[in-house]
């Protein structure tokens, strides 16, 4: 019953926290700017909508196709590995090809994706696992790309962009627990395949929307694929505040797909004390459902402190809170209400860490090769994921490994402040009297 009771303990937490956040920080009055927010939170949530509905059931179906666990896990991998390789060129076309279009790309491929799980063929299904994996990677490069352009492009105070992210992150966690419940109703009465379908209906009106409600916006279109990467890369080398983002993200990131394979097992005493295959006897729904709303708690306190702060500086102590969160699982195996609150404070620092990466990525990515350089960021992380499937670690190195990785998160966002902090600092004015040149100037008493 503690998952049970804690989730409306969050709900409650959450609510208040939106209030207060209704009155304390004065909505924006502007009808374009509100327009505007509509209209992108309308095509990106439809987007996400159409990737959580299809999360709940993939091992399922899977599994009632008659796939091994091995062939389930070469599966997994083919989607990271996917990602990895075809999602980084296909998710920097956005920079060229357009923003929108990419995200329309997305739309299109995740729902043929959709198709192939109609087949209880292997390979038939590792095709939608490889189109699954571009698909992600547009999710999380294209949608955000478009978003920081057209938000500069029509003249928006650029302080509102944190508020945008927040509000997205916000809303997809209503949408994941939404989709969560949908999907479980279609499975029940159409059996496991049937979300999938609803997810292509759902995809399929976000591609009908987005053609008649966004604009297109490109990054550097003169440039060919291979120059586009070129300048990605030195944007990178270049400024050391990008090449801190994308370590950051790569790691929290990777901390976070693995969290997302092991909190089963780790909530699970039998599989925590014995080793054993972990037995159904958790509420995983009820538990889903806790971390949502732990996302979404998160989401409202970095609307909060951004009023009085800045991302580079909150979110330093906000990388080492989310390290000793999933650190609990070491010290304390086996008892699953200390390992719950643990991952429940980590998933509150994954509501603030979406918004305040995006925000950060929107003020230092370079217009021209946004998209490229965010889908560069998506490399290591997938790696990570890869190199921790492949190897059969046991649970406590696993999260030993997430902990050390969101420790050295920490470090890097240290890192971005220390620069940031020098950055704005006014340099000091030439003297008067010395000109660029180097000669003197004549003062009003040589005169």
């Amino acid at each position: 019953m503690v998952f049970v009771e804690t989730f409306y303990v969050l709900v409650g937490v959450c609510v208040m926290l939106f209030l207060y956040t209704r009155t304390a920080i004065p909505s924006v009055e502007d009808r374009n700017f509100q327009s505007f927010q509509r209209t992108y939170l309308m095509v990106y949530l439809l987007g996400a909508a159409g990737d959580w509905m299809q999360g709940p059931h993939v091992y399922a179906l899977y599994q009632s196709y008659g796939m091994t666990t091995h062939q389930i896990e070469q599966l997994f991998v083919a989607g990271f590995g996917s990602s990895m390789v075809f999602g980084t060129v296909v998710g920097s076309f956005a920079d060229k090809i357009g923003r929108r279009t990419n995200c329309i790309l997305y739309g299109i491929l995740y729902s043929l994706a959709c198709v192939t799980k109609h087949f209880a063929n292997f390979w038939i299904l590792m095709v939608g696992r490889l189109l699954g994996g571009v698909a992600t990677s547009i999710l999380f490069s294209a949608f955000d790309s478009w978003l920081v352009c057209e938000h500069n492009a029509r003249g928006f105070d650029r302080d509102l962009l944190g508020s945008m992210f927040s509000l997205a992150v916000l809303g997809n966690s209503v949408v994941a627990i939404s989709a969560g419940i949908v999907a479980q109703v279609f499975a029940d009465r159409f059996g496991f395949v049937a979300p999938f379908d609803v997810s292509a209906v759902l995809l399929i009106i976000m591609c009908v929307i987005a053609v008649f409600t966004w604009n297109e916006n490109y990054g550097d279109s003169s440039v060919n694929l291979g120059r586009s990467l070129i300048n990605a890369m030195k944007a990178i080398k270049q400024d050391r505040k990008i090449l801190c983002l994308g370590l950051i993200q790569s790691l929290f990131e990777g901390a976070m797909y693995t969290f997302v394979l092991e909190w089963t097992p780790a909530l699970t005493p039998a599989a925590q004390t014995t080793g054993e295959t972990p037995r159904e006897t958790i509420p995983h729904g009820w538990i889903f459902a806790d971390f949502m709303v732990a996302v979404m708690i998160g989401s409202s306190l970095f609307k909060i402190l951004l009023k009085f702060s800045t991302p580079e500086s909150f979110m330093r102590p906000v990388f080492f809170i989310a390290a000793l969160s999933l650190s609990v699982p070491i010290f304390m195996p086996g008892q699953q209400v200390p390992i719950f609150l643990g991952f429940l404070t980590f998933e509150v620092c994954v509501g603030m860490f979406w918004p305040a990466l995006s925000t950060l990525k929107g003020k230092y990515v370079p217009e021209e090769t946004r998209a490229t350089v965010y889908n560069c960021f998506r490399i290591p992380l997938n790696m990570i994921v890869i190199s921790i499937l492949l190897q059969n670690f046991g649970m406590s190195l696993i999260f030993k490994c997430c902990s050390g990785f969101l420790m050295v998160a920490c470090l890097a966002q240290q890192w971005v402040y220390s620069l940031a902090v020098t950055s704005d600092k006014p340099t000091a004015p030439s003297p008067p009297e010395v000109q660029a040149n180097g000669s003197k100037q004549p003062l009003i008493e040589d005169i």
